[in-house]
This record gives C-alpha cells, sequence and structure tokens, in this order.
C-alpha cells in the first residue's frame, strides 16, 4: 500500500512538473488584440488602484493566455514586470526610476525566447523604463509614443518606421495621456473608452508585425 501511495505522489509530481515547465510554442505574434486590449485595461487599473495581487494575476494571464508561454514562465514574467511596476510608481526623478530597471531586464530575458528575433535585453529595458517616466514629465503622448513603438520594433524585430507599429506607440500613448487627464474622478465610461482606444492600437500592432520587415 505505502509503495502505491509513494508511486502515485511520484506520478503526480511529476504529472505538475511537466505541465508547469514543459516548452509551449510561445509566440509574441499570437496575441488577441481584443484580448490584450482587455488584460491592458485591467491591469492598469490594478497599477493606479494599487492592486497588486490582481494586477499580478492579469500579468500571468496576458503571458498564458495571449503569448501561450508556460504556466512557470509566466510565472516568472508576470512577478518580473509586478516588480518593476511596484518598483517604479514611488519614484520621483529618473535616477529612482531606475530601480525598475533590473526587474524590466528579466522581463524582457524571459519574453526574448518567444520573440522572432533576438534583441539587446538591456537597451530595450531601458526604452520600456524611458517611456514610462517620460509621461511624467512635460513631454506629449505622440512624443513619447514613438519610444513605445521603437520598443515594439525592437521586440518584433521589425523597422522603426513601420507605420502601423509606430500607429501602435502614439495610439497607446493617446489612451494613457486620455487617462492621466481624468486622474483620480476617472469613471467606468472612461475605462471603456480607454479599452476601445487600446483594441484599436493593437488592432495596428497585429497588423504592424504580421508585415514584411
Amino acid at each position: 500500500m505505502t509503495r502505491k501511495l509513494g508511486l502515485v505522489l511520484a506520478l503526480l509530481i511529476t504529472a505538475v512538473a511537466v505541465f508547469t515547465t514543459f516548452p509551449r510554442k510561445a509566440d509574441l505574434h499570437s496575441f488577441d488584440p481584443d484580448g490584450m486590449a482587455q488584460l491592458e485595461t485591467a491591469m492598469w487599473r490594478d497599477y493606479y488602484e494599487k492592486h497588486y495581487p490582481k494586477l499580478f494575476y492579469h500579468l500571468y494571464e496576458s503571458s498564458r493566455r495571449e503569448f501561450g508561454f508556460s504556466p512557470l514562465t509566466s510565472l516568472g514574467i508576470a512577478l518580473s514586470a509586478a516588480q518593476a511596476a511596484m518598483a517604479f510608481q514611488p519614484t520621483r526623478s529618473r535616477l529612482e526610476a531606475d530601480r525598475a530597471l533590473p526587474y524590466l531586464v528579466t522581463y524582457y530575458g524571459l519574453l526574448r525566447s518567444a520573440a522572432p528575433a533576438s534583441f539587446d535585453v538591456e537597451e530595450i529595458a531601458r526604452r520600456e523604463l524611458d517611456w514610462w517616466q517620460a509621461r511624467r514629465e512635460a513631454i506629449g503622448p505622440r512624443e513619447y509614443g514613438l519610444t513605445i513603438a521603437a520598443v515594439a520594433a525592437l521586440t518584433y524585430g521589425k523597422a522603426a518606421d513601420n507605420p502601423n507599429i509606430l500607429q501602435f506607440g502614439i495610439g497607446r500613448a493617446e489612451a494613457m495621456a486620455y487617462r492621466d487627464a481624468r486622474g483620480e474622478g476617472i469613471t467606468e465610461k472612461d475605462w471603456t473608452t480607454i479599452e476601445r482606444q487600446l483594441k484599436a492600437a493593437y488592432q495596428r500592432l497585429k497588423a504592424g508585425v504580421a508585415s514584411q520587415p
């Protein structure tokens, strides 16, 4: 009886290990624009309302559902992204904002395995942090939207002047600027508008990454 129980437990542990670590066909191209818009809207809400467990869950969902990473890798992606957000949120200068950089390096290092081409993890992490900080300064969304587009172009191995990727970056920045302008008075209707803006932006990204470099 003891041997049988031990065998069952061993098989169960093996099955769990295989499920959590078995390589999936993770692919950064595989996202659904509607799904990404819904999840990103939820993540923005989580961030500003400081609901960090929900932020972690939605980050995990985006990695698993939209890109097809394994559960274990999705946990790593979600954890590093959530840590970056939590490290950045209380900062008040570019120097302080660098606290988030190590977590962004880890985040993009994990994403790279599903990217169509290799990229410089440190460079792309720093550019990501650049647009986070630019939002807090006297820089308009169309300007920092170009940095968002540059991050996407590097991630997908596309040309920096890809028109759909440029429009994605600007559209995503304008959705963020819309949220910032509403401040603490933001309403459910506003969040619906933001989700619609993000949906249009991610449709642009989907078209951009499917096109030739």
